[in-house]
């Protein structure tokens, strides 16, 4: 529960600053970087599925998907568009105009997914994916992320308490009290749980 699995993912997305120590991600110093640094690399290196999903309720589902590409420069109706395929690989295609408060906490989660990877970042961080899916829509999306992790150059790191979902890690850390107290390798990729 409060063993700072956010606060991780915070950390390793450049949203918060550690309080002691490194971290270097993708072979970057954050705390060398200056906050403007930071938030271009964000935008340009990293996929958030935030637990509380983090959509803007007055755009669509496509456009919510579309918005890392069009602040990365990517027009308009080309982003759109490009959010439309990937809301279909997530099962949304029928949903694509709906705005979150029209959609199910499953299908927002589903978007959330759909936004983390619209940009192809080399690195995916989320926070509960799987908390609002039933089992085989959960196991679904992370097929799909697993997939994605699985491309040459891209990492995904998953915190979550959904011991279904765990099958797809290669690699399991356990944590308590802000610290990592066991790891266990399963395999060789890039999904961590």
């Amino acid at each position: 529960m409060g063993c700072g699995k956010t606060t991780l993912l915070s950390i390793i997305g450049a949203i918060l600053a550690q309080d002691q120590g490194r971290c270097e991600v993708l072979g970057r110093d954050l705390q060398q970087m200056e906050a403007d640094e930071r938030t271009r690399f964000r935008g340009n290196s990293i996929g958030f599925v935030f637990q509380l999903f983090n959509l803007l309720p007055s755009l669509t589902a496509a456009e919510n998907v579309a918005v890392p590409l069009i602040l990365g420069g990517v027009p308009f109706q080309s982003a759109v568009e490009r959010a439309r395929g990937l809301l279909a690989t997530v099962g949304l295609e029928k949903r694509v105009g709906e705005t979150p408060p029209r959609l199910s906490g499953g299908e927002q989660q589903r978007v959330a997914i759909a936004r983390a990877l619209i940009h192809n970042p080399p690195l995916i961080l989320c926070d509960e994916p799987t908390s609002s899916l039933d089992h085989e829509t959960g196991r679904e999306m992370m097929q799909i992320l697993r997939e994605v992790a699985r491309s040459p150059e891209r990492a995904l790191v998953v915190v979550t308490h959904d011991e279904r979902i765990f099958e797809f890690a290669d690699r399991l850390a356990r944590m308590d009290d802000g610290r990592v107290i066991e790891t266990l390798v399963q395999g060789g990729g890039g999904v961590a749980l």
